[in-house]
C-alpha cells in the first residue's frame, strides 16, 4: 500500500513507520519541517507542511490509498485554556484537513485509521468497557468524540474510517515510560492516589501490529480499543515497574491533592482512568504478543 502518515515523527509514529516499512509498504510522513532524517528505512518519505493547515501537501494525500493520522499535541501537562485550544486544534483541524483531501479519492478504495483515545469513555471505576459503551461528557471524553466524528466525515467520500482507540502506549523512546522511569531509578516510585485506578495500556510493538492488521482487514471499521486485553491497577503497574527493573516500591502513595495542584484537570487522567477491554479485536482473530504487563516490560527493558 501507498500510506501518507501524520505525526508519523513522534513515539508511536516512528515505531509505526518501521514496521511498515519493513512489510514492504510505501510510506510518506507528513512533517513541519525536513531534517536530516537518520536511519530511515528504504520505502519512507517525508512531505513538509503543517496538517493543522490546509497546504499543498493536502495534493499528496490523494496519492496514497491509506492514510493513517496520528497527530496531536500532547495531553501530558497542565490544561490551561491555551493549551485545551492547542489540544483540539492539532486534532481536529489536521484532521478536517485530511478529510478535505481525500475528497480528491472519491470512488476509489481508500482507508483512513484515524488514532482517538480511550479517554472517549470518560472516568470510571470497574466498569469494563468495549467498542459499544458511550461517550461521556468531560474535556478528554469531548475531545476525542469530535476527533472522531470530524475523522467520520470521511465516510461520505466512500473511505472506510477506522477509530483507534488507544490506551497508554509502553516503548523503549519515550512515551509514558519515558516520563515515569526516571523517579523508579532512583527509588522514588510510588501509586498514585488511592491506586485502585485502572490503567489500560499497550505494547509499543502491538500497537503497530495492530495498525498492520486494520489494514489488512478491509472489513474492520468504525471505533476499535488499542489496548492489551489485561488493563492493570495502578498501584500494581507501579509495583510491576518496581520489580522488572529491580527498584522495589516502598513509597506512600502520592496524594490526590498533590497530583490535582501539580497538574490540575490534567491529573484526572492519571488519578481516575478506565477500565477498557479490546473486543472487536480479540473477535476479529488479532493475537497480543504482549497480553500482561510484566512480558511488556521485560521486552522493553531487555529483562
Amino acid at each position: 500500500m501507498k500510506i501518507f502518515i501524520t505525526g508519523g515523527t513522534g513515539f508511536v509514529g516512528t515505531t509505526l513507520m518501521h514496521a511498515l516499512a519493513a512489510r514492504g509498504h510505501e510510506v510518506a510522513i507528513l512533517t513541519r519541517s525536513i531534517k536530516k532524517q537518520l536511519l530511515t528505512p528504504e520505502g519512507v518519505s517525508y512531505i513538509e507542511g503543517d496538517p493543522a493547515k490546509a497546504g499543498k501537501w493536502q495534493e499528496k494525500v490523494r496519492e496514497h490509498n491509506a492514510i493513517i493520522n496520528l497527530a496531536g499535541a500532547s495531553i501530558f501537562s497542565r490544561w490551561t485554556d491555551e493549551k485545551k485550544r492547542e489540544l483540539r486544534e492539532s486534532r481536529i483541524l489536521t484532521t478536517k484537513n485530511l478529510v478535505e483531501a481525500l475528497s480528491a479519492r472519491q470512488g476509489q478504495e481508500t482507508h483512513l485509521l484515524n488514532a482517538s483515545a480511550v479517554g472517549y469513555y470518560g472516568y470510571h471505576e470497574d466498569e469494563i468497557l468495549d467498542e459499544n459503551s458511550p461517550a461521556e461528557m468531560d474535556f478528554l471524553a469531548t475531545l476525542a468524540a469530535d476527533w472522531e466524528m470530524a475523522a467520520g466525515g470521511a465516510e461520505r467520500f466512500g473511505v472506510r474510517v477506522v477509530f483507534c482507540r488507544l490506551g497508554i502506549v509502553l516503548g523503549k523512546q519515550g512515551g509514558a515510560l519515558g516520563k515515569m522511569t526516571p523517579a523508579f531509578k532512583l527509588w522514588m516510585g510510588s501509586p498514585l492516589g488511592t491506586g485502585k485506578q485502572w490503567v489500560s495500556w499497550i505494547h509499543e510493538g502491538d500497537l503497530a501490529d495492530i495498525f498492520l492488521f486494520l489494514l489488512e482487514r478491509k472489513d474492520i471499521m468504525g471505533p476499535v480499543n488499542c489496548v492489551a486485553p489485561e488493563p492493570i491497577r495502578n498501584r500494581e503497574m507501579t509495583g510491576t515497574l518496581g520489580k522488572v527493573l529491580g527498584k522495589p516500591t516502598f513509597l506512600p502513595p502520592v496524594t490526590s491533592f498533590f497530583v490535582k495542584i501539580t497538574l490540575g484537570e490534567m491529573g484526572d487522567v492519571l488519578l481516575k482512568g478506565q477500565r477498557v477491554h479490546p473486543q472487536k479485536l480479540l473477535q476479529q482473530g488479532f493475537t497480543f504478543k504482549f497480553p500482561t504487563l510484566e512480558g511488556a516490560l521485560r521486552e522493553i527493558f531487555g529483562k
